[in-house]
């Protein structure tokens, strides 16, 4: 019996012909720039080419003296300011007021702050703190709990000889929930905390409350207590919060532990194939270099592209599904959609891409051999956005290509515990550099700028006027790069009035040495 293959095969090809043309019509969102509240999957599959060529071809034959390396990479000098190290002089109240609840919006950092500052709110009162509830996160879906993020033994006894702290509210208070507050309007919630608060407000409004029911839940609770006009030992007692009693809980701890001790080995023999000075044979700034590495919190997601309202080289198809998904979610609410994109880019306002910045670290003197820890929740584009980068740094990791699905199956898919890893990360890197500012970018400046760690701030206004300048040289660029980020690198920075302590925390939380 002969069999017809050919038959077979031509009708086959016919099928999947007729698959191919019906595709559209059956997918609709996956080819229109329009879809449904997000950006063609198309849109980010073909990420644009190389923006800048002529700086690129210069960064990928950049050469770094040992000299530059050894400036890079040394630790800051002691600049003057050590944390305080001083406990509180106020003692605890031998009887509370009150139980205090509070409901915090926002990603991992946000939520951070909102634990200082209900710390220190419950200290103003002298009532008892319930461990913090957190919402669920609108943008990322993350349930994840107090608990599931922070060591709460670790914070109740730090804070222990500060504010009176409990896990739970006792049996007679157990129906003050989350629940019980989303379904009519109670005697017991403060809605009305105006942001940035001050503690007389506080003393006027909550303590009413506080001695009328036994309880108070405030919500919403983001950026409701000012930086201004407080006691001296409330500003320390939020740094403590926020740089001692915060610790996360010991897998995340165990798993950044993980990462970091991979990111100081050696590279492997396939990715140091891949490294121009490893085959040169420039082994004195390996050696000087080993053990190093930077983080680069890559802050490109969907959600920054769209709301930046900048220009990101995707051609007329990504800025109209950007304007899409941007009208979807902020409903004409993004002031920066105003500007064009050469204002935007003038005034410092557009976030790095991929490409920019791995630019900006080459202009800086990184070389490619320098190991770099991708920073990140998912980056817009995906791995053809970064591609890149990754030319200009073929050492770069991230969270899996270091650890193994096992290692990192109770942080999966949960973006806060995700965060907290980078967060843990970034705190033991020689240097840390984020693409654009934000509340992981602010976290980070303020904490390692209190333990006298590296830090580079890139210049944004400066930045966005070189890259729009499409003659400069690679030699121009990075003369101007490297003047204006002398004094970006981790110099204390006073905090001015109505800025933040945690990310400013001299002088309200460190003292001069």
């Amino acid at each position: 019996m002969k069999l017809n293959f050919s038959g077979s095969h031509s009708q086959s090809h016919t099928i999947a012909g007729l698959f191919l043309l019906l595709l559209p019509l059956l997918l609709p969102n996956l080819f229109g720039p329009l879809g449904r509240a997000s950006p063609s999957m198309f849109s980010e599959w073909n990420a644009p080419k190389p923006r800048h060529m002529a700086l690129l071809r210069g960064a990928l034959q950049r050469q770094t003296s040992v000299q530059q390396q050894s400036r890079l990479w040394s630790p800051l000098a002691n600049q003057g300011w050590k944390p305080c190290a001083e406990t509180s002089k106020v003692p605890l109240p031998e009887k509370s007021r009150g139980y205090i609840q509070v409901f915090l919006d926002g990603g991992l950092n946000q939520q951070k702050m909102g634990i200082c500052d209900a710390v220190a709110v419950a200290k103003i009162l002298n009532a008892t703190l319930v461990i913090p509830h957190l919402e669920v996160n609108p943008v990322w879906q993350d349930s994840s709990s107090f608990t599931e993020i922070f060591d709460v033994d670790h914070f109740i006894d730090v804070l222990r000889d500060e504010v009176s702290i409990v896990k739970d509210l006792p049996s007679e208070y157990s129906w003050s929930t989350r629940e019980y507050y989303g379904t009519g309007i109670r005697a017991t919630r403060i809605k009305t905390a105006p942001v940035h608060a001050t503690a007389n407000w506080y003393l006027e409004n909550v303590l009413p409350v506080l001695e009328s029911n036994g309880i108070a839940a405030i919500a919403p609770f983001s950026h409701r207590l000012t930086f201004e006009n407080l006691p001296a030992n409330l500003q320390r007692l939020r740094c403590k919060v926020n740089f001692q009693a915060l610790a996360f809980v010991p897998h995340i701890r165990a798993l950044g532990d993980t990462l970091v001790n991979r990111l100081r080995s050696s590279p492997n023999k396939n990715q140091a194939a891949q490294t121009k000075y490893l085959l040169l044979g420039r082994d004195q700034i390996g050696k000087q270099n080993a053990g190093k590495f930077v983080v680069l919190h890559l802050r490109f997601d969907k959600d920054m592209a769209a709301h930046s309202a900048c220009d990101f080289g995707g051609g007329k198809a990504e800025k109209l599904a950007l304007a899409k998904y941007r009208q979807v979610l902020w409903q004409g609410r993004v002031l920066n959609s105003q500007f064009t994109d050469e204002e935007l880019r003038n005034q410092g306002r557009c976030p790095l891409t991929p490409e920019e910045i791995g630019l900006l670290l080459a202009a800086l003197g990184f070389d490619n051999n320098t190991r770099l820890y991708l920073a990140s929740h998912k980056v817009y584009g995906g791995e053809a956005r970064i591609s890149t980068l990754r030319k200009l740094f073929p050492l770069m990791e991230d969270k899996k290509s270091l650890a193994s699905v096992e290692e990192r199956a109770k942080v999966e898919g949960k973006a806060s515990l995700l965060a907290a890893v980078d967060y843990y990360v970034s705190m033991q890197s020689n240097i840390f550099i984020s693409a654009s500012p934000g509340n992981m970018h602010n976290a980070l400046v303020g904490h390692r700028a209190y333990m006298n760690l590296k830090t580079i701030r890139p210049n944004m206004a400066l930045l966005g006027q070189l890259f729009l300048n499409k003659s400069m040289e690679w030699s121009e660029f990075q003369r101007a790069v490297l003047d204006g980020h002398k004094n970006r690198q981790g110099q204390i920075r006073l905090r001015k009035e109505k800025q933040s302590i945690y990310t400013y925390p001299a002088p309200d939380c460190m003292c001069q040495a």
